[in-house]
């Protein structure tokens, strides 16, 4: 079977290190998966995640010119996944009394940038407390010590 890269190809792990896992791909050809390309989580032991003679799909990453073939355990898995759909309704709505407003061209300086987000703060702040009178206020003036 000549293989190519970028190709999937079904294994069986002959061999696993600290660093990696040995996979034989038969016609007398074999490869190492990194520890990285195991899978889709970081792995501190890799026997965790596969064991020996466990048959395996890959991807095949390089082939170099001595033969040493590189290839990817997660990668293979990512090929299988179905797309997902994005989820509308978890998209949070923005608060409706927020006023958009339209940039200025000309940049505004530090000072305007700090009254103008002051006031913002300070108008929040006070439609937070007509919204929530029941909200724990400061104890300062209450005389509790």
């Amino acid at each position: 079977m000549e293989l190519a890269v970028g190709q999937i190809v079904e294994g069986k792990i002959t061999g696993i290190t600290n660093f990696g896992v040995f996979v034989d791909l038969g016609d007398s050809k074999s490869g190492m998966v990194h520890i990285s390309e195991v899978a889709q989580t970081y792995v501190s032991e890799i026997r965790e995640h596969v064991k020996e003679n466990d048959q395996v799909k890959v991807k095949v990453l390089a082939i170099s010119e001595d033969g040493k073939i590189s290839l990817s355990i997660k990668r293979a898995m990512e090929e299988k996944k179905p797309e997902r759909k994005p989820r509308v309704a978890s998209t949070p709505k923005p608060d409706s009394s927020f006023v958009w407003s339209a940039k200025k061209t000309e940049p505004a300086s530090f000072e305007e940038m700090m009254n103008r987000f002051k006031q913002t703060s300070e108008e929040k702040f006070s439609d937070l407390k007509r919204k929530n009178p029941d909200v724990n206020r400061s104890k300062r003036g209450s005389g509790v010590r």
